[in-house]
C-alpha cells in the first residue's frame, strides 16, 4: 500500500452568472429541501485543517484474476480502536480509482473531510475502487458492448474481493446500516445495479448523472440491452429497503441527457422511496457533482448515532 497524507479531490464547482447555478446563489433549494449547491465553506482546501490519510492500495480481484487499484480515504483523527462506516464512491467511464478523488485544494474528498470537520456529514471512510473488471482488458477503450460488460462485472468485484479487503485491513462498522455506494455517470448506473442486485448490502444510495443501460435504451454510442426490466427496478418487500435513495443530474447534461430522469420516472413508477433532483444550469460535471456529494453525505449514516 502507499500511503500520503490527504490533499486531493475532484474539479471545484463552475462558478457561474448569479442566475442560481453557481457559487453567487449558494442558498438555493429545491422544493425537497435539497441544497442544489454544495456550500462553498466545502468547496475550498483549508491549510490549517488535517485532511486525514489517503492510501493508494492494490489487492486480489477474484473477479478479474489480477492486482487492482483503489484509494482509501481514511477520516482526520482516525484509529483502529474506533470502527467507522463506509462509502463506496464509484467513477465514470474511462475513470479509474484517482479520478473521484480530486486534486490538492479542491474536490470530492476534500468536500467530504471539510464535511466530516465541520459535523455536516458523519466520520467516514471513503473507499475509491477503479470499477473496470476484467481478466483480459486493462482499461476501457471504447463506449461499446464489450467495455461495458467490465463494468457490469464490478458488483461481483467489489462483494467478492473490494469488500472484504477493505473490512480486513482498516477499522469498518459492520451491516447495510454502515455501508453506503455512490457514483457519477456510470459510476452512479453501477451504485444503482449493485444495490438493486445486492440490496441486503447497501442501507445507502446515490447516483449522480447515472449513464443509461440500467433498463433497455439506446444513447449516442450504442444499443444497452438493460440490467434490469423496468419492473425489476424496485426492491425486494422481503428484504429491508434502503434507507436513502438518492438521484440527480444537471438540467444541461448533454452526455446522459435525459436518462436520469427517466430512472426516476421509473422509481416513482414502481413506488420506489427516493429523492430526485436537477442542478440549474449543469452539464455533465460540476456543480452536478459536488451537488450529489454534499446532499448524499449530509444524509448517510445519520441514524446511526
Amino acid at each position: 500500500m502507499t500511503t500520503s497524507m490527504f490533499a486531493s479531490g475532484c474539479s471545484p464547482a463552475a462558478e457561474n452568472n448569479g442566475d442560481g447555478t453557481g457559487t453567487e446563489n449558494q442558498s438555493l433549494t429545491a422544493e425537497n429541501g435539497i441544497s442544489i449547491l454544495c456550500p462553498k465553506e466545502f468547496l475550498s482546501y483549508d491549510e490549517h485543517r488535517s485532511y486525514g490519510t489517503l492510501i493508494h492500495a492494490n489487492y486480489w480481484s477474484e473477479t478479474a484474476c489480477k492486482e487492482k487499484a483503489m484509494n482509501v480515504l481514511l477520516p482526520p483523527g482516525y484509529s483502529a480502536e474506533k470502527k467507522y462506516p463506509v462509502l463506496y464512491l464509484l467513477h465514470g467511464i474511462f475513470g479509474d480509482e484517482n479520478s473521484m478523488v480530486g486534486e490538492k485544494k479542491a474536490g470530492n474528498a476534500v468536500t467530504i473531510t471539510n464535511m466530516i470537520a465541520s459535523g455536516a456529514a458523519e466520520e467516514m471512510i471513503v473507499v475509491f475502487p477503479f470499477m473496470y473488471t476484467s481478466k483480459d482488458r486493462a482499461n476501457c477503450t471504447a463506449i461499446d458492448a464489450e467495455n461495458v460488460a467490465c463494468y457490469d462485472n464490478f458488483i461481483d468485484d467489489l462483494v467478492k474481493s473490494i469488500m472484504p479487503f477493505v473490512a480486513k485491513n482498516w477499522s469498518v462498522k459492520e451491516g447495510r446500516e454502515n455501508t453506503a455506494i455512490t457514483g457519477f455517470s456510470m459510476g452512479g448506473r453501477e451504485a444503482l445495479a449493485c444495490a438493486l442486485y445486492r440490496q441486503e448490502l447497501f442501507g445507502w444510495v446515490g447516483a449522480i448523472a447515472p449513464a443509461p443501460g440500467l433498463v433497455e435504451a439506446k444513447d449516442f454510442a450504442m444499443f444497452h440491452a438493460g440490467q434490469f426490466s423496468k419492473a425489476e427496478m424496485q426492491f425486494s418487500a422481503e428484504k429491508p429497503a434502503p434507507e436513502l435513495v438518492m438521484l440527480c443530474a444537471g438540467d444541461k447534461d448533454s452526455v446522459v441527457g435525459s436518462f436520469p430522469a427517466s430512472y426516476h420516472k421509473i422509481f416513482e413508477e414502481n413506488k420506489v422511496s427516493h429523492v430526485w433532483w436537477e442542478i440549474p444550469g449543469s452539464d455533465h460535471g460540476d456543480p452536478a457533482i459536488s451537488s450529489g456529494i454534499y446532499n448524499f453525505c449530509c444524509r448517510v449514516f445519520r441514524q446511526q448515532k
